[in-house]
């Protein structure tokens, strides 16, 4: 059977050896790369028939898992495996929690990397064996944020992104080469999805989607 499989990562020698591991898993598999999230969202417009994702999960202008729940929500029936060299027990319970059928540490070799690659071809869910799977609690409230994440359109999730990195409105223009009164109505948008009040209360939410909270910066003083 011939398949599609995406892979995003933004260090390139790991692409490669991803795209080897794929190649040993599956016969006839196409293989597309990404290492963003503009190139991921990119890539499954060009290619809407994905039949698996392999998704960094430290991947640049998407924190800890907004990505996931995002994708989760825009592309329901694409598979996803989680890849990441975080693989304590909470981080894949995590991963789980937000709809990824799979979870690949990257001390991981090709032939285990492989035959997770086979399992969720065939509809399985596979996590580590050395993750100790049991019961990680998650608020209510956080599932619900990844729930709101989910319904971002796919500009409205870089713009996002920038924000919460501590981009300024004419920084995200400049950087997305849109006007700033359209990033404006993205902001607005985005604050009703995700029920925040201002773009502050936006990034607080994010942090609730982070694998480590450190990883949302602070907005400058004074900007709402």
């Amino acid at each position: 059977m011939n398949y599609e499989v995406l892979i995003v990562d933004d260090h390139p020698l790991y692409r490669a050896a991803l795209k080897g591991a794929v190649a040993s898993a599956c016969a006839d598999t196409e293989v597309f790369e990404a290492d963003s999230v503009a190139c991921l969202f990119d890539c499954i417009e060009r290619h809407p028939r994905i039949d698996l994702l392999l998704l960094d999960l430290n991947l640049p202008g998407a924190y800890g898992f907004s990505a996931l729940a995002h994708l989760r929500g825009s592309h329901p029936e694409m598979p996803v495996i989680v890849i990441s060299a975080t693989d304590d027990s909470r981080t894949v319970h995590l991963a789980l929690a937000f709809g990824a059928q799979g979870f690949v540490s990257k001390s991981a070799d090709a032939a285990s990397i492989g035959r997770t690659i086979q399992a969720v071809l065939r509809g399985d869910l596979v996590t580590p064996a050395e993750a100790g799977i049991g019961d990680v609690d998650i608020d209510v409230r956080t599932m619900d944020v990844a729930r709101r994440m989910a319904q971002l359109t796919p500009q409205q999730f870089r713009v996002f992104g920038m924000l919460c990195s501590g981009r300024l409105n004419k920084q995200i223009a400049r950087d997305m080469q849109i006007t700033e009164a359209t990033v404006k109505a993205h902001m607005t948008a985005i604050m009703r999805k995700l029920g925040a009040a201002n773009r502050t209360q936006a990034v607080l939410l994010a942090g609730r989607l982070a694998r480590d909270p450190s990883e949302i910066t602070a907005l400058p003083e004074g900007v709402e």
